[in-house]
Formats: C-alpha cells, sequence, structure tokens
C-alpha cells in the first residue's frame, strides 16, 4: 500500500477481495493520527514564540514519525495475516490427520490475524498518548488538528479492537484469549483520553 495512490488502495479495500480489509483501515487510520502530531509539531517548531515548548515538540515529532511508519507496517502485516487464515480454511480435510493439521493452522492463524489489530490497537493508543503531550504547546493555529489526530487515533483503536475481537471468538486457547483481550483493554483505556483531547480543543477554539 505504500508504493499505491490512496485512490488505488480505496479502489482495493472496496472490491470483493476479504483483504485489504477493516485492520488494514484501522492501520491507515492511526498513521493519519500520527502524521496530524507530526503536522502540529513541524508547525510549532522554530517559532520563538514556541520556544519553551521545543525540546517537547521534538520528541514528540521523532514519535510520531516512528508511529506512522509502524502503522503503515502494520495496516500491510494485517492484510498478510487475514490471507494466511483463509489459506488454513482451505487445507484439505479428508483425513483425521488432515483435519487435525488443518485445524492447528487455522487456530495459529487466527492467533497471527489477532495480533496484528492487537499492535494497531496499541500504535493508536501510543499516538493519543503524544497527541496529548503536543496539546498545551502546539501552535494555535493548528490546535483542531491535535484534536483530528486524537480523533483519528481513537477510531483507529475502536477499530483495531473489533478485529480483535472477531478473532477471539473463534480462539479455542483459553490462556490465548486471556492475554489478547488483557492487552487490548489497556490500550483501551486511552479512549478516555482522546475524548479529553478533543473536548479540551473543542472548549479553546470556541472561547
Amino acid at each position: 500500500m505504500r508504493k499505491t495512490t490512496i485512490e488505488e488502495w480505496l479502489a482495493d479495500l472496496a472490491s470483493a477481495k476479504p483483504a485489504p480489509g477493516g485492520g488494514a483501515a484501522a492501520g491507515l487510520n492511526a498513521a493519519t493520527g500520527a502524521a496530524l502530531v507530526s503536522m502540529v509539531c513541524n508547525l510549532t517548531i522554530g517559532k520563538p514564540k514556541f520556544a519553551e515548548h521545543e525540546a517537547v515538540m521534538r520528541e514528540a515529532l521523532a514519535e510520531a514519525e516512528r508511529l506512522r511508519g509502524e502503522a503503515l507496517a502494520l495496516a500491510e502485516d494485517d492484510a498478510e495475516a487475514f490471507s494466511g487464515v483463509m489459506a488454513a480454511y482451505k487445507l484439505p480435510k479428508g483425513t483425521d490427520e488432515e483435519k487435525a493439521a488443518r485445524t492447528e493452522a487455522i487456530q495459529r492463524g487466527l492467533v497471527e490475524a489477532a495480533e496484528v489489530p492487537l499492535a494497531i490497537a496499541a500504535n493508536a493508543a501510543a499516538v493519543i498518548k503524544v497527541a496529548g503531550r503536543v496539546l498545551d504547546g502546539s501552535n494555535p493555529n493548528v490546535l483542531s488538528d491535535v484534536a483530528v489526530a486524537a480523533s483519528s487515533a481513537r477510531s483507529a483503536l475502536e477499530s483495531a479492537a473489533l478485529n480483535v475481537d472477531i478473532n477471539l471468538a473463534s480462539i479455542k486457547d483459553a490462556g490465548q484469549r486471556e492475554r489478547l483481550a488483557g492487552a487490548l483493554n489497556e490500550a483501551l483505556q486511552t479512549k478516555a483520553q482522546a475524548e479529553a483531547i478533543m473536548q479540551t480543543v473543542a472548549k479553546r477554539i470556541r472561547q
């Protein structure tokens, strides 16, 4: 997806192919949020009026750039992971041995398919946190973009969570389900911070 146009990628998303799908879309949302944080930093850094926030902005910029690259990679990984699950379902099941091997492959694929959106959720949570760090020191001309960054990341987080949950429903290993669900719940805690950022920005804009 890195080498295609947005129009081409959306056409691929809209096609009858099962991947890319919701997980990849979540990754792209997270990358968008991170890119907006970078923009806010770039439009704040170097301006004497915001000199006291320079160090924070430079650190946030480096983090946002890292998160953007990671989110794009995860969006690509999600399509591959889902394709792996589909391939496992197509394995032969004519004998007991084939059935056992197929079941094992499916379960392994489901865990892998849950791991990727879980990583996207963690990435989105990190984007929300870095948006929170730049909120107070950002150039007021791009204050709304801080809120949009948080909103994009929150959407990515919620979307990724749905993709984790749909895989969890079919995973038989209770230990794996508990581990994945626990990590997801931790990432979901940042939803409240995203909402707080958006509310804070809305209040400042309307003053």
